[in-house]
């Protein structure tokens, strides 16, 4: 498709919006990443390089259409994307170890560039074993960086004060945005880097909350409200098709948002919360 005047402009205006560099990455991304594990197809999954995203995060249901586009790409330039996968037997040290190897033997590359406990204090532990394997496979250059995502925030704000992980996925949406008060004022320097997800709390802000007689949130709305932050580093797109991406990109390239959107988006989410 051919880009007209307008939407060059667009892109120009948001082009510092669109793109950082994480300190726990140490590589220029795109502000969205994607998600495959909501059924997005390996066509989306080329769609999304197409438009310049290049980070993702992998997850077993996830695989299938990203591990084609990812092994390809990384024949011509693997160290301009970023791969992020979990340990999801993260209970002990050989849990993780494990998960590196499948993952890395999966998508055919040497390292991970960030390995996440997955939902740590459930699905994994913060034990002695788990964090030296950690620092092991970083040591070795197996992977770059690792973290946790977590739902519990003082305990993530506990470990950003620490700086014990490189990096933090969490919650954080115009519903939820506890963050701002439990972890973003212990995150110094840029460090850890900040993962953003759940942007629509599981879609409950793209629907009418009742007794709201305004405008609904879209989904592109979602992530410029976390985008918008000065503490999130990127945030996660998980769309079903390529259209859902494409609207998503659309509305991240508009650029932060203005003080009455922000107003109205906080609002929103308010009532969405109940």
């Amino acid at each position: 498709m051919v880009e007209g005047p307008r939407r060059r402009m667009l892109r120009a205006m948001a082009s510092d919006f669109l793109h950082t560099t994480p300190v726990a990455l140490g590589k220029r991304v795109h502000r969205l990443g994607l998600a495959t594990n909501y059924g997005i197809d390996e066509a989306g999954v080329r769609r999304a390089m197409d438009r310049g995203v290049n980070a993702f995060l992998v997850t077993g249901r996830g695989k299938k259409s990203l591990g084609p586009p990812l092994r390809e790409v990384f024949k011509k330039d693997r160290d301009a994307q970023v791969v992020m996968g979990f340990a999801t037997i993260g209970f002990a040290g050989w849990g993780v170890k494990r998960a590196a190897d499948a993952l890395r033997k999966d998508l055919g590359t040497d390292y991970l560039d960030v390995l996440l406990l997955g939902w740590l204090g459930v699905g994994s532990a913060w034990t002695e074993g788990t964090v030296d394997a950690l620092k092991e496979l970083r040591a070795s250059g197996v992977i770059r960086a690792f973290g946790a995502s977590i739902h519990d925030r003082p305990r993530a704000g506990k470990l950003a004060e620490e700086r014990a992980v490189d990096l933090l996925m969490i919650r954080y949406n115009a519903a939820h945005p506890g963050a701002e008060r439990d972890v973003f004022p212990h995150v110094r320097e840029r460090s850890p880097s900040v993962l953003a997800y759940t942007a629509t709390a599981w879609r409950k802000l793209l629907k009418r909350p009742k007794g709201w007689d305004g405008p609904v949130m879209s989904a592109g709305d979602c992530y410029r409200f976390q985008l918008s932050s000065p503490h999130v580093d990127f945030a996660l797109t998980g769309p079903k098709t390529t259209a859902e991406l494409d609207a998503n990109l659309d509305a991240v390239e508009k650029g932060a948002l203005d003080e009455d959107e922000a107003k109205w988006m906080r609002a929103f989410g308010q009532a969405a919360h109940g």
